[in-house]
């Protein structure tokens, strides 16, 4: 190939890959499959192998990071970055906006509302459009020079390229912004630490601020990063003067910004949006602990200024505490159902978010030794939508020297069973397979809803009848002695009848969902699923091997190990042949073919908000039934967003994308139309 033929393909390959990137990581509307993603991928880099001469800075290849840095450089932000000042209610709020327009002099004044992620704040310069290095906020005036690792976050142009053609791109542009994790990359990160072996993170925000301060760019390009552009700092030529219009050229010039910031002129009209990022938060796929709120006029903000390093033109509406301090009285254990030996830490009792909170999570003896845990320390405890809450740090300058320190037992507290922990876990278990507590926490798994669903078989009952020796082990509840639950207070005719009825048609789950019951560890819903649909009945799942599990996407090399060994071993096959004989189903139906030409096959579908008959998981599962695919974000590519009660901003995104919206009754209905539940549901 000729030289100019080759410094062309050169770059034609790196307009597609910024192209492809684009999609993938601001759009979420990916145009190429991975495949044909890494294909090009390659290819370029052989080029590039061959003529070294044509490697650039900005090149896509150059994201894999640079040799360890034995320390960071500091950088001196030209202009501040500020933190903010906050308010906590509307009153607060109605003072700060009355402080600002008698500050302005003006009577009529716009602002701007929008989400304030939780994440690391960044600076990133662009000169000639080139990324040119890339620091911390630090304490606002001086920053760490963290540019090797910006380079490696993939939603981060190495050379701007405009997403709107024609677009100009100033010759100084200062890009900020927070990076951050998103929730669903976050769990899965943790996923692979906890099957690694390793600590897990806190939670998204420490995640996302450690892999930004790697001295190895390497492994913070192995993290899974985003930017999120919120502003403009230093600019030179045509830039805009209003903050919605700055927003908007990010936008244009192909950065990830907030598609949600909204222009008020009231205080009555931010508040509703601070109401409403507070209902919608438990929905996104990112952590947000705030509003911020900001003049919209640039040069009205420059007049204003700024008062011990916070403006006066900004502010944040800060969301009721998910954090507390409170004091640790004790730490129990709590035996689950594969036999861990869980720690929980019994607190002073503290509200949290409106819940009072006197239990909280400890994970397992590596997390205590991390936090450098005793009883009777002060804790900051964290409780965050649904979360079981969780102890997050100590504050040890609070101690006075009655601290305890807490060892795991050797032994298993309920039936005095060795606790061994095997190599590579994070946690101790009882070795006792007939353990009770494992037991009743099995049983309890089995009829739950995302399990066999057996209606008015809760919790209570599951733990009733494991103490009283009615059931030993699942298949005991499809043969249980109703003569002895009859003499049993409470256990009248109507309820042993409505019992028996609940049971019996639990027989009748897919195979998905007797996979998940049967409690095989790290196997959730979702894995089951996964497994279900790739076997498609019992028998090819028992007979599988190792390498069969290992093929199956999303199933990793650990999990694999897990569900191998559940297979191969001889009391969980008599067990499965047990339930069989029973008449438990033990296929997943022959779905695809029979909703292969219903209105939601091959359908791209999201789910928000609350809906009144259907859990997530359940509705999530009947979609998949009828052929379609659930996914967490709007775009282009999605046909239906299914929106219940308090749906938030994924019903917004919907709208503002032409995206047709259904209501709870809309989707039964089309489930309906599709064969996927009866007439009369």
């Amino acid at each position: 190939m000729a030289e100019v033929d080759v410094s062309a393909r050169v770059d034609e390959l790196r307009e597609l890959l910024h192209r492809y990137n684009y999609e993938y990581y601001v759009l979420d509307t990916p145009t190429v499959s991975d495949a044909e993603y890494d294909e090009l991928m390659n290819e370029l880099r052989q080029i590039e192998q061959d003529h070294p001469d044509l490697v650039t800075p900005e090149s896509p290849t150059q994201r894999v990071g640079a040799e360890p840095s034995t320390a960071f450089g500091t950088i001196r932000h030209e202009i501040p970055m500020l933190s903010l000042s906050n308010v906590y209610n509307y009153d607060e709020l109605t003072e700060w906006v009355a402080r600002v327009y008698r500050l302005a002099g003006s009577e009529q004044l716009e602002f701007v509302t929008e989400p304030k992620i939780d994440g690391s704040a960044v600076s990133i310069i662009y000169r000639d459009g080139r990324l040119e290095r890339g620091a911390t906020r630090g304490d606002g005036v001086t920053g760490e020079d963290v540019t090797s690792n910006i380079k490696t976050i993939r939603n981060v142009p190495l050379q701007i390229s405009p997403a709107v053609k024609g677009t100009t791109i100033p010759p100084v542009l200062e890009v900020r912004g927070e990076i951050y994790m998103r929730r669903s990359e976050f769990d899965q990160l943790n996923q692979h630490r906890s099957d690694a072996g390793e600590t897990l993170f806190a939670n998204p925000r420490n995640a996302a601020a450690g892999s930004l301060r790697q001295l190895d760019s390497k492994l913070t390009a192995e993290r899974p990063l985003r930017l999120y552009a919120y502003g403009v700092g230093l600019a030179e030529g045509d830039v805009p003067q209003y903050h919605s219009e700055q927003i908007a050229l990010l936008r244009d010039l192909g950065f990830a910004v907030t598609d949600n910031a909204k222009v008020c002129t009231t205080t009555d009209e931010i508040w509703e949006q601070c109401e409403s990022w507070l209902q919608a938060r438990i929905d996104l796929n990112y952590e947000i602990d705030g509003v911020v709120i900001k003049l919209n006029d640039i040069n009205l903000q420059n007049e204003l200024g700024a008062v011990s390093r916070e403006p006066r033109w900004a502010t944040a509406y800060k969301f009721p505490a998910i954090q507390k301090t409170t004091k640790i009285e004790n730490i129990e254990i709590n035996v689950g159902r594969t036999g861990s030996l869980n720690p929980v830490a019994i607190l002073e009792a503290v509200e949290i978010g409106g819940v009072t909170v006197r239990r909280a999570t400890l994970h397992n003896e590596d997390e205590i030794d991390r936090l450098g845990v005793m009883i009777g320390d002060t804790v900051v405890v964290e409780r965050a939508g649904d979360v079981i809450p969780k102890v997050v740090s100590v504050i040890t300058e609070k101690r006075d020297g009655s601290e305890r320190e807490f060892s795991m037992p050797d032994s298993c507290p309920v039936c005095g069973a060795q606790a061994v922990r095997l190599e590579g876990e994070v946690a101790r278990a009882c070795v006792n397979a007939s353990c009770p507590a494992r037991l009743r926490e099995q049983i309890r798994h089995f009829v739950s809803r995302g399990s066999m669903d057996i209606e008015g078989f809760g919790s209570k009952l599951a733990v009733l009848f494991v103490d009283l020796g009615l059931i030993q082990d699942f298949s005991d509840i499809y043969q249980l002695d109703w003569e002895k639950v009859s003499e049993l207070e409470g256990f009248g005719p109507k309820r042993i009848e409505n019992l028996q009825q609940s049971i019996e048609a639990s027989k009748e789950q897919p195979l998905s969902k007797l996979i998940n019951a049967l409690g095989i560890r790290h196997i959730g819903e979702r894995n089951a699923r996964s497994l279900a649909h790739h076997f498609r009945i019992m028998q090819r799942f028992l007979d599988a091997t190792r390498e069969d599990f290992e093929a199956i996407p999303g199933i990793g090399t650990v999990v694999a190990e897990a569900v191998f060994d559940f297979v191969q071993e001889p009391k969980n096959r008599d067990l499965i042949d047990r339930l069989e004989k029973m008449g438990l189903r033990m296929d997943e139906g022959t779905v695809e073919s029979a909703a292969a030409d219903g209105k939601l096959s091959g359908k791209t579908v999201v789910l928000t908000g609350r809906m009144e008959s259907l859990t997530r998981s359940e509705a999530q599962e009947l979609l998949e039934r009828a052929g379609a695919q659930v996914t967490s974000s709007v775009s282009r590519k999605t046909d239906y967003v299914a929106a219940g009660a308090d749906p938030g901003s994924k019903a917004d995104r919907a709208r503002e994308l032409d995206v047709s919206l259904l209501t709870e009754d809309d989707l039964l209905q089309m489930l309906r139309d599709d064969g996927i539940i009866d007439s009369d549901s």
